[in-house]
């Protein structure tokens, strides 16, 4: 079963298995055109941003076996210093996204990654030889997608350094960002609305008064919470296993070249990558992904949160609390004229809950992936994070462009609850004690009237002092 058009004209490549039929024009080859034919199980192939760490991988690989003099050196088919050069210029047009139609292989595949290492070496190779003038249909490849491109690896090790430098590049250039402007925007409404007092809820039930302001005070601080969430993540996945080749004992690679490449990461990414404290441990386990992933998810859940209490607040617009109200971006229902609905918090609690259940999928993979040396659900892991990374970062951006920023305060609203709240009774207790207030809530309750009513129609308190206990704003802070 191949996933190719019946009509593309086609080439025959050859490997260590035979002859395959590859399409005519592709970069890659023969092995990445078993694991299309072998894998036609999802149509999703390996997200982009998976695809330009590849790509950045082998990169750094190259420029460390360049300084370390290996691509030119005394091995089997040294290069040139023009063809490093071609081989390094090919990779980066693989991290600039120009050879983002070359990777067709299903996230499915084998468990290591192997068939994407090889499709990323296939690519290179073929587009190296290219780049340095040479004819890359032929049979000999001049720059050799094992000998080469591959040099002093192997997947075992490079995949999962690319899967750690894909998130942490992505949680670092794309989530913390957003996470950040949606910080920001609650820190400025939570200024802004300081003076409007409202009813607080507990159970979803009337609780004593607190002021908007210090409600989204409170949401702004779950984000900045997760900010630091984020950045724990980041550091969850700073260890790189390349250097560890195929188990974890750096056969056939130079005893820099972790060190090396991971040097040439962090400089050119700005994330602080280091090698692998222990190479067998970095190879065989992914416990730093599931980490990274636990992050994910508990921002997930912040953001849920924030987003349903926000729905929540904004429901109505007459028979619910609509002490906000959300701004309006559809019409909500085919059937009821003008009815308009909290579609970004509604957006944002689906991509959440998304999220959650991903990780679920990367704690079942690490855990029962890695046996004795290599952990073989790499590929699933990788795209399930960058699937997280990617719904958090774009939820987070449109929920505060689309629903936070123009969120409005119903002031009107918020104070006249608080006087119908029987919670206001709870100042009194330091007057009257427990029981006598409870007493009043159950009467004002029944009777219809407000606690200040009943206090006043009976001579609880002196009017100053009732004044005083029942102010609002006073109940908001604490007193001495």
């Amino acid at each position: 079963m191949s996933n190719e058009n019946p009509s593309t004209e086609m080439r025959t490549e050859t490997d260590s298995m035979g002859e395959v039929q590859v399409p005519r024009d592709a970069y890659y080859g023969a092995q990445t055109q078993r694991a299309v034919d072998n894998f036609p199980v999802s149509g999703w192939t390996m997200p982009p941003a998976m695809i330009r760490a590849m790509g950045r991988v082998k990169n750094a690989c190259a420029i460390a076996n360049r300084d370390l003099g290996k691509l030119t050196g005394s091995g089997k088919n040294p290069l040139t210093d023009a063809q490093v050069q071609s081989l390094i210029a090919a990779t980066e047009e693989v991290i600039a996204g120009k050879l983002d139609s070359e990777f067709p292989i299903d996230v499915f595949q084998t468990g290591s990654g192997t068939s994407s290492n090889m499709n990323i070496n296939e690519v290179i190779s073929n587009r190296a030889i290219e780049i340095d003038g040479g004819d890359r249909m032929e049979e000999t490849k001049s720059i050799h997608p094992n000998d080469h491109v591959n040099m002093g690896q192997s997947t075992n090790d490079t995949f999962p350094t690319a899967i750690h430098v894909a998130v942490a590049s992505e949680i670092d250039n794309q989530l913390i960002p957003a996470l950040r402007g949606l910080h920001q925007a609650f820190v400025e409404k939570a200024k802004q609305w300081d003076k409007i007092i409202k009813i607080g809820r507990t159970h979803l039930m009337d609780a004593t008064p607190l002021r908007l302001g210090q409600e989204f005070g409170g949401f702004a601080r779950q984000i900045e919470l997760s900010i630091s969430r984020a950045e724990s993540a980041v550091t969850s996945v700073l260890e790189l296993p390349v250097g560890g080749t195929a188990v974890g004992s750096g056969i056939n690679t130079h005893p820099e070249f972790g060190a090396r490449v991971a040097k040439v990461l962090a400089d050119q990414t700005g994330i602080d990558f280091v090698e692998a404290v222990d190479h067998f441990e970095a190879n065989a386990q992914r416990d730093g992904l599931v980490e990274c992933h636990a992050n994910l998810k508990a921002i997930a859940s912040t953001l849920f949160n924030v987003s349903n209490n926000i729905r929540w607040l904004g429901s109505g617009p007459r028979c619910g609390f609509y002490e906000v109200a959300l701004p309006t971006r559809q019409p909500g229902s085919s059937i009821m004229p003008g009815k308009v609905n909290p579609v970004m918090s509604e957006s944002m609690m689906q991509l959440t809950a998304r999220v959650m259940g991903n990780d679920q999928t990367i704690t079942i993979c690490g855990a029962t992936g890695g046996q004795f040396q290599l952990n073989i659900m790499m590929p699933v892991m990788a795209q399930t994070t960058l699937e997280s990374i990617l719904l958090l970062a774009n939820g987070t951006k449109a929920f505060n462009e689309f629903c936070v920023t123009e969120m409005k305060a119903n002031e009107e609203k918020c104070e006249s609850f608080v006087e119908q709240s029987l919670s206001m009774c709870t100042s009194l207790n330091p007057h009257i004690g427990y029981e006598k207030a409870a007493k009043l809530a159950k009467e004002a309750f029944a009777s219809g009237k407000t606690i200040r009513e009943l206090c006043e129609e009976q001579n609880i308190l002196p009017p100053e002092t009732l004044k005083e206990a029942l102010d609002p704003w006073s109940m908001t802070e604490p007193q001495a």
